[in-house]
């Protein structure tokens, strides 16, 4: 079995092995990830953090014959961008990027060396100064389907990052964290840090967004923003038109 990690801020997974197909995901640098199949300029792998697959780029990949006993995550990159030299060139990482493969290392045939600061995601504090703190990071990234940083985020991506910070793994889809965790009845017996997921006209869940508070949440749509939530769902603060049907809520505990 062969292994990648990824050498550019961001690796785009694609449906299909062509720079034209959906993007599904991303790996964030150092992510490791295992190869399934190959293609003449790509790989397909499965992330080892979500299990997700998808066709990434051959170059923006160094290939590993085995990983290292260390190679689950429990430091994060915690500022918004910062700074990783590949051999002796500087590239700019989100916040929430894993750090195990980064602090000072070689793998692949290059050298990878961080100084920035490191979130341990074993002493954190799943409280409400920490959750606004983190979910902060993310406030007006742009909507992004897949993407998974601070350049872009889509819904499901913006929960997952925000719950790795307190070594909480999640699903890569709202659909599937929808089906983890314990049920809330109602807004008002909610918590800050709580997700709440919104369905379609034809049932399907298909959005999830971080309560803050039991009449407000953040969440991806257009851009990480703040919205009011009442029982029916989300409200535009700026129109006023309802974006979002409530379905269920979900504590991960």
């Amino acid at each position: 079995m062969s292994y990648v990690i990824p050498i550019v801020a961001v690796c785009p997974m694609r449906l299909q092995p062509s720079h034209r197909s959906e993007m599904v995901n991303q790996l964030l640098m150092g992510e490791p990830a295992v190869i399934l199949e190959t293609d003449a300029d790509f790989l397909k792998v499965q992330s080892m953090y979500d299990r997700y697959e998808g066709w990434c780029q051959k170059s923006q990949l160094a290939v590993l014959e085995e990983l290292p006993s260390h190679h689950e995550a429990s430091g994060l990159s915690k500022d918004h961008h910062g700074i990783v030299m590949v051999d002796d060139t500087p590239v700019y990482i989100s916040a929430g990027t894993p750090l195990q493969f980064l602090l000072d290392h070689s793998w692949g045939g290059f050298t990878f060396r961080y100084d920035g600061s490191v979130w341990d995601t074993r002493n954190a504090v799943f409280d409400e100064t920490t959750i606004l703190d983190l979910t902060n990071l993310y406030l007006n990234t742009p909507y992004l389907w897949g993407g998974r940083s601070v350049a872009g985020i889509d819904c499901s991506g913006f929960s997952q990052q925000v719950y790795r910070f307190f070594g909480k793994p999640l699903p890569r889809d709202a659909y599937q964290q929808a089906a983890l965790g314990e049920s809330v009845g109602f807004l008002q017996e909610t918590r800050c840090g709580d997700l709440a997921f919104f369905d379609n006209a034809e049932g399907k869940i298909t959005h999830v967004g971080i309560l803050l508070s039991p009449d407000k949440i953040i969440h991806a749509s257009g851009q990480v923003r703040i919205d009011p939530i009442d029982n029916m769902g989300i409200i535009h603060s700026k129109t006023g038109m309802r974006t979002h049907s409530l379905r269920i809520i979900r504590r991960y505990t």
